[in-house]
């Protein structure tokens, strides 16, 4: 048996031994059972949930009767963001953003501007899911398992006895990052399980989810290493767990909780109330098309009359006022659209903010590509939002333009007892309106989404692993 070998198997060994650590190994292993199993059986029920309103707001929404179109365009409908089966290993911002909107003319989904300053708080502690177990508790679990693995030798002075039968320092120190990376691997097995019932589930991509397992490996190694760099940096086991506990504290808890606070203050980000007001002022300025008087839609009906070589809008072939609704969707559209870029730009700024420190953090690094690869960051958010606001100008103008064609301008200007009932239309045209379907990145957008976290975790691990390497060369020396 190698040396390497023997020193792994008795450092196991002395594990075992500790009541202690092995009551918290068990109770990591059932805490991440249970992590799997809630998060699991969540995630289903909030998308049996959400697929069943679905189909409740698409059947309301066809089963409306004949109707004027533009009171389809204010009745409005409810659109559900969609989650992929690796939501249930990490949700990520999905419990911020929310899960539903209603669409309707002349405005806006209202979510785009929340009042939660969307990315400076979506990093945060979440529900109980394997990802959270895994960043936070297994690291610690790690810590007091392994942190007297050289500082014990060193503090009890059988490092030496060992040198003297033979073993050398690399020898050492690899057979103690063989037994702590064997716990490691122990401790995200139960994990790495439920990731694997995920891919058995419609949906489930292989590129994202080998992204998550090769970042909570890296993240474990990289503690496995850590932890013995510390451990052959001390004298006293004492002191290498305090080291440790703090390095935890900080790196686990404090930065991942610290670092959106500062991104949010470095660059702000426009409240609700401040975006409606700015909304409302452009409006105004833009023009009003409810306004016969207002100069731009007075140049709009002027450009429509000499193009069609008539001098009333009673003489065009189409209803004015559904060309009007159109030109006026169009102009509030392009404004709404103008702001939400510039609150994604902010965000992003934001978010390129908390990437960076992941230079400090590697949890901050692990749960940014944990999110993106599970397709439940930000990015996956915007996302959604885009595709919804392009399904509402769609909707909104189809209607706009089923104004314009199927009800006269007669009938939509006049005033009599039976007027209402002539510009109504079929209560056919709904169902020729087809429904909102998101449309879900391919595998392996979500697996290039996760390249900058697995590549700030890679150079974390080197780094630690060539600092262990010189930590070795003086394991032992006098001080």
């Amino acid at each position: 048996m190698s040396t390497v070998r023997l020193i792994a198997r008795d450092e196991l060994r002395l594990m075992l031994r500790n009541r202690v650590a092995l009551i918290a190994f068990a109770l990591l292993v059932l805490l991440t059972l249970v992590a799997v199993a809630s998060s699991w059986s969540h995630q289903r029920g909030v998308a049996s949930l959400r697929d069943r309103h679905r189909h409740e707001a698409e059947h309301a929404f066809v089963a409306q009767p004949d109707r004027h179109p533009h009171r389809m365009v204010h009745y409005g409908h409810f659109i559900f963001r969609p989650l992929g089966p690796l939501a249930a290993f990490d949700p990520g911002v999905d419990a911020f953003t929310g899960n539903s909107m209603f669409l309707e003319g002349h405005r806006q989904n209202t979510a785009n501007f929340g009042d939660v300053r969307q990315s400076a708080l979506l990093i945060r502690f979440g529900q109980l899911t394997p990802a959270f177990v895994l960043q936070i508790v297994a690291p610690l679990l790690l810590v007091f398992l392994g942190f007297g693995g050289l500082a014990r030798e060193t503090e009890r002075g059988t490092l030496p006895l060992l040198m003297l039968q033979g073993a050398t320092r690399r020898q050492v120190v690899a057979g103690k990052l063989r037994a702590l990376g064997t716990v490691a691997l122990a401790a995200a097995a139960p994990a790495m399980l439920g990731l694997l019932v995920i891919t058995g589930q419609p949906g489930a991509l292989a590129l994202p989810m080998l992204a998550i397992a090769l970042g909570y490996l890296l993240y474990l190694g990289l503690w496995t290493v850590l932890i013995l760099l510390v451990s052959a940096l001390v004298r006293r086991s004492r002191d290498a767990l305090l080291v440790l506990v703090a390095l935890w504290a900080v790196t686990t808890v404090l930065l991942p909780r610290a670092v959106p606070d500062l991104a949010s203050g470095a660059v702000p980000l426009r409240n609700r109330l401040q975006t409606d007001v700015a909304i409302a002022r452009d409006l105004r300025k833009m023009g009003d098309s409810h306004n016969p008087d207002d100069p731009h839609f007075a140049r709009f009906k002027q450009a429509l009359l000499d193009r069609h070589h008539v001098a009333r809008v009673e003489d065009l072939p189409f209803n004015y006022k559904g060309l009007l609704a159109v030109e006026g969707e169009r102009l509030t559209s392009a404004l709404f659209d103008l702001y939400a870029a510039e609150s994604f730009a902010a965000q992003e700024r934001q978010i390129g903010l908390i990437t960076a420190a992941g230079l400090l953090s590697p949890a901050i690094a692990l749960r940014g590509l944990s999110m993106a690869a599970a397709g439940t960051d930000f990015a996956a958010h915007r996302r959604f939002l885009e595709q919804a606001e392009a399904y509402r100008y769609t909707l909104v103008q189809r209607l706009n333009r089923m104004q314009a064609e199927d009800v006269s301008y007669a009938d939509d200007s006049a005033t009599d007892a039976g007027a209402d009932r002539r510009k109504r239309i079929g209560a056919a045209h709904w169902r020729t309106i087809p429904d909102f379907r998101f449309v879900a990145p391919t595998g392996s957008t979500l697996a290039r989404a996760a390249l900058p976290g697995l590549t700030l975790l890679s150079l974390w691990l080197v780094t630690a692993c060539a600092l262990l390497t010189l930590a070795t060369r003086r394991l032992g020396a006098r001080r």
